[in-house]
C-alpha cells in the first residue's frame, strides 16, 4: 500500500513539473500570428478609399443644386458652394454634420439621413474630384478680420489640414451665410461659433470678399448626364 502511494505521489509530481514545463515554454515562446483572423477582418469604412465611381451613381441628386453653375439656394438665397476642388475628408464631415442635425438644413439633411457612411466618403471623392494645391504663400495684405482665419483656411484659402474646408474662390454669399450660421447656431461647432461670436457683420463680409477673390479656386463642374444614361 505504501508503494503504491509513493508511486501515485511520485506520477503527480511528474505531472506537475511537465504542466510547469510547458507553461514556461509557452510563456517564452512568441505568440502564434493571427493571420487567419486577419485575413477574414474586412477593412474598416474609415480606411476605406472613396470610390468616386460608386459616389457618382450615389449623388446623382446632389449634381440638381451643386452641378448647376451660379445655382442658388431659396429662403433664404444664397449661393450654393462650389465643391470641386475641396478636401473629400471636409466633405463627409459636412455630409455627416446635416445628417446628424449639427447643420440646419432641411434639404440636405433628407439628402443625408439614407446614405451609408461609405456612400458619404464615395460622393465626397466623385464631387471634390482633385483636391486645390497650396502655393503656401499669401496671395497679399490679409484683412485683420481674416488673421485667424488663415491658421486653418490657409494664406490662400487652401485649407492646412484635409479636415478643414479650403475657401479660394467660394462664393462670398454662401460664406457670409455660413458663418452667419455658426454664429447663431444654425451650426454648431464650438470652435466655429465662437470665432463668429466675436464677428461684426462688416467682419463677416470683409472675410467673404477676401477669400472668394482667391485663386486657384473651387469651382462648379456641371455634369450633364442623368441615372438613366450613364
Amino acid at each position: 500500500m505504501e508503494r503504491a502511494r509513493g508511486s501515485a505521489v511520485r506520477t503527480i509530481a511528474v505531472a506537475v513539473l511537465a504542466a510547469g514545463a510547458l507553461a514556461a515554454a509557452a510563456a517564452q515562446s512568441p505568440p502564434a500570428p493571427a493571420a487567419t483572423a486577419s485575413a477574414a477582418a474586412p477593412a474598416t469604412t474609415a480606411a476605406h478609399p472613396g470610390d468616386a465611381g460608386h459616389g457618382k451613381s450615389v449623388s446623382y441628386t446632389c449634381l440638381g443644386c451643386h452641378g448647376i453653375e451660379g445655382y442658388k439656394n431659396a429662403y433664404p438665397m444664397y449661393s450654393v458652394p462650389e465643391l470641386r476642388g475641396q478636401n473629400p475628408e471636409y466633405l463627409v464631415i459636412a455630409l455627416q454634420g446635416y445628417r446628424d442635425g449639427d447643420r440646419a438644413h432641411i434639404t440636405m439633411h433628407s439628402q443625408t439621413e439614407s446614405l451609408s457612411e461609405q456612400d458619404m466618403t464615395d460622393v465626397a471623392a466623385f464631387l471634390a474630384g482633385t483636391p486645390l494645391k497650396s502655393s503656401g504663400k499669401a496671395p497679399g495684405a490679409l484683412p485683420q478680420a481674416a488673421q485667424l482665419c488663415v491658421s486653418c483656411h490657409g494664406q490662400d484659402g487652401i485649407a492646412v489640414a484635409p479636415i478643414y474646408p479650403s475657401l479660394a474662390g467660394q462664393h462670398a454669399d454662401y460664406l457670409v451665410r455660413a458663418l452667419d450660421e455658426y454664429k447663431h447656431g444654425g451650426r454648431k461647432n464650438p470652435v466655429m461659433k465662437q470665432f463668429a461670436g466675436n464677428l461684426k457683420d462688416e467682419d463677416i463680409a470683409q472675410i467673404a470678399a477676401y477669400f472668394s477673390k482667391l485663386t486657384p479656386s473651387l469651382a462648379t463642374e456641371p455634369r450633364p448626364y442623368s441615372r438613366l444614361t450613364e
